[in-house]
């Protein structure tokens, strides 16, 4: 069974550091076009990060340029969103997501998608 897996969030003061991961079971996420999404409540999803593969860049959104950095791990199959400088406005529900076909923006379609983490920052 292919799926997704996030881990690592939890509550974090303003100002704080987490570390999400992003680990993959039934496929290799190495070929695969990642992105990183989020929803806040009442809002709507969106992209935070995405890697990808066709050129191997990697996208941050305005929101997060600076601030965020996505790692990819191909040695333990899994992708990570490195957040610093936390603010109570990052505080949502985070999704990795991965598709095979190259793409050029982060905001697109995508195969497989995880459960979903709630990172909160608060004081």
């Amino acid at each position: 069974q292919k799926q997704l897996v996030e881990s690592g969030g939890g509550l974090v003061q303003p100002g704080g550091s987490l570390r999400l991961s992003c680990t993959a079971s039934g496929f290799t996420l190495d070929a695969y076009f990642i992105g990183w999404f989020r929803q806040a409540p009442g809002k709507e999803r969106e992209w935070v990060s995405c890697f990808r593969n066709g050129d191997g860049s990697i996208l941050y959104s305005d929101s997060t340029k600076g601030r965020f950095t996505l790692v990819r791990d191909t040695a333990v199959n899994t992708v990570y969103l490195q957040m610093d400088s936390l603010r109570p406005e990052d505080t949502a529900v985070y999704y990795c997501a991965a598709d095979r076909a190259p793409g050029s923006t982060c905001f697109r379609r995508y195969d497989y998608w995880g459960q979903g983490i709630q990172v909160t920052v608060s004081p």
